[in-house]
């Protein structure tokens, strides 16, 4: 089938922002040339993108289709596009990373700082978002690799590139308010006590609740949260247990203890991923080298 590339773009704003009138600024044409555009799209393909109401516009069932296809191949324009500009001056295009703020501010730092003072005119840019939802936008395209926690329920493990970390999670505790330093508690018991632990969008969130459902019991936590420092501080001041990778504490976390566990708690490791099906920029070989390997 032969259709325009042109049309194929104008698709892809209108899908992205959901909206004629703003896809028509983004492209610098009219809104009129928008709309027939997505007419002779919607001809071509022989069915309907696009629900418009007088409010809103909703894609289809067929539109949501194309715009899954669609999106990652115009991230993948973008980004030769912007490595062919990036390397005729710098010799490196950019790195774009995506990775939660907890392995970045834990884990990524020295290697970011390792990266730039060898290679100090390439942009780095990195994209926050959890685990899982870095996934998705290795996915789309829109990242040139990610640095997640594994198991990771969205994540194929044809894109892992190397194991950079092995860890382990921990709950922890202020002894003033918890008087469980002593003791090793079973998991009956620690469920009893204010938990407090991320948000069901991260890994660590589902690897606990999973734990448990392995030992037949419902994990309901007292406070869900999308940081792991703003948990250390809850527990600090005596708010509940808190449960997070044993790489966030810090060597001045003495004001807390490790509550130990009769069951034990599994390993989990640290993976550095690319998408296997789009271009390896020559910045994201680079920097995968500066990565350890377990």
């Amino acid at each position: 089938m032969d259709i325009n590339y042109e049309l194929y773009k104008v698709f892809y704003y209108v899908a992205t922002s959901l909206s004629f009138s703003e896809a028509s600024k983004q492209l610098f044409i009219s809104q009129s040339a928008v709309s027939q555009s997505i007419k002779t799209l919607e001809k071509k393909l022989d069915q309907p993108l696009f629900i418009r109401s007088t409010k809103k516009v909703q894609l289809t069932p067929a539109g949501k289709v194309l715009l899954k296809h669609i999106e990652p191949a115009m991230n993948l324009i973008q980004r030769g596009e912007s490595q062919l500009l990036d390397s005729g001056s710098l010799g490196l295009g950019q790195l774009h990373i995506g990775a939660s703020d907890t392995i970045c501010r834990y884990f990524l730092v020295p290697y970011l700082k390792q990266f730039h003072k060898k290679f100090p005119n390439v942009p780095i840019k990195v994209t926050n978002a959890t685990s899982l939802s870095c996934v998705v936008l290795l996915d789309q395209g829109k990242v040139d690799l990610i640095v997640t926690n594994f198991p990771n329920s969205n994540l194929n493990h044809s894109y892992i590139q190397k194991t950079v970390c092995n860890f382990t999670d921990v709950f922890i505790a202020n002894p003033a308010y918890f008087n469980l330093k002593q003791q090793e508690i079973p998991f009956e018991e620690l469920k009893q006590y204010p938990i407090l632990m991320l948000d069901r969008k991260s890994t660590t969130s589902q690897f606990l609740h999973n734990l448990f459902l392995q030992h037949q019991l419902e994990l309901i936590p007292q406070i869900e949260l999308s940081s792991n420092d703003l948990l250390i501080d809850l527990a600090r001041i005596g708010l509940g247990i808190a449960f997070i990778p044993d790489y966030c504490l810090s060597r001045e976390s003495k004001d807390l203890f490790i509550v130990k566990t009769k069951e034990k708690l599994p390993s989990r490791q640290m993976v550095a991923a690319i998408n296997p099906t789009l271009p390896v920029s020559q910045s994201t070989e680079e920097f995968l080298k500066l990565l350890p390997t377990i």
